[in-house]
């Protein structure tokens, strides 16, 4: 039986605001430990009124402290901004306060506009060229290496740690997964993204799989955007508003949530109707039953044994709503007490 997990974008809805968004991340992640759900991934984003989690590593804290056993991790932290020296010690830290449940995710994407993530990078020289010796440097100093930057050999993050957080490189493309499997890192696709060319990446990764300290064999996942109501028809109409929300992103409109009432009352030009069809490729709405189907045949189709859910809708009830409905017809309680 395939895993199920979470992402968890804490999406600001219109007519809310950051504080709401923020509550409802706590809420959810307690939900979803309640459900069985294996972890509970928190994304990072800048600039944007969509979302709220800037900063995973804060909301890691805050969510193992609000849960029990549930591993916890960041989906992902966008490396290229940041020293690999202080993202270790943020995750070494985090593996002290909550032992054997956290997961660092890293990215090489911006997660903001260009103007932001130049902000972001403000003082530091080092490009995105760098980006494959940062990886070393930071998986060095989370296993107490000498790092691959020779001015750095002597120092070490602390503090000092007895098991190493589960890492991940997160990605949509074949260079990510390149270095994923050049590093030995567990690989997670993010179909919600770029759905179209998930297997030969997948198989990329695994045929060129080089064994790590960290990790063995290859590991996969895929981050699936998906929403489960009672009815198919109640899903196609939650999802109006991803629908709207994605068309208007890719004319660089960085929008809360808006309402399914707002995205269907929207006159939607002829351009937009096919952004919104295309962008439709890689969600999955449905019933209960239906979902588990389709769900279970992708995993098997791309040799996935854990999925990462991330659902976005308008009323947070429905969204968790989504996730109960999906733990149910998964029988996570369940599969998680038989392992």
């Amino acid at each position: 039986m395939v895993k199920l997990s979470v992402l968890d974008q804490s999406p600001v809805r219109a007519g809310g605001n950051p504080r709401e968004a923020l509550a409802e991340t706590i809420a959810l992640a307690q939900g979803a430990e309640r459900l069985g759900y294996t972890r509970y991934w928190l994304a990072e984003h800048h600039g944007t009124e969509g979302f709220a989690g800037s900063s995973p590593e804060i909301l890691v804290a805050r969510v193992a402290a609000a849960t029990d056993r549930i591993r916890v991790g960041s989906g992902g932290v966008m490396l290229s901004h940041y020293s690999p020296l202080k993202v270790a010690e943020n995750f070494k830290l985090l593996e002290n306060l909550y032992p054997g449940r956290i997961d660092l995710g890293i990215g090489r994407a911006p997660g903001s506009d260009g103007l932001t993530a130049a902000a972001l990078a403000y003082g530091n020289e080092i490009g995105i060229e760098y980006f494959p010796t940062k990886i070393a440097d930071m998986m060095a100093f989370l296993s107490d290496e000498a790092p691959a930057s020779e001015p750095f050999k002597a120092v070490r993050a602390t503090p000092a740690i007895s098991e190493m957080p589960q890492v991940w490189l997160l990605g949509s493309s074949d260079q990510s997964a390149a270095y994923a499997a050049h590093f030995g890192l567990a690989y997670t696709f993010a179909h919600f993204i770029t759905p179209q060319a998930i297997t030969p990446i997948l198989d990329y990764y695994r045929a060129n799989f080089k064994a790590s300290s960290s990790l063995a064999e290859p590991k996969t996942s895929a981050g699936v955007y998906v929403i489960c109501a009672d009815s198919k028809e109640e899903a196609e109409y939650l999802a109006s508003s991803r629908d709207f929300w994605r068309m208007k992103l890719q004319f660089g409109q960085h929008l809360p949530y808006p309402s399914p009432e707002e995205a269907l009352a929207y006159d939607y030009n002829a351009q937009e109707k096919r952004i919104v069809e295309a962008n439709r490729a890689n969600r999955f709405t449905g019933d209960p039953e239906s979902l588990k189907t389709e769900l279970t045949a992708f995993a098997e189709e791309n040799g996935l044994d854990e999925l990462v859910i991330l659902t976005i809708t308008y009323d947070f009830e429905k969204r968790m709503r989504s996730y109960e409905l999906l733990a149910d017809a998964f029988d996570l309680n369940r599969s998680k007490e038989a392992a």
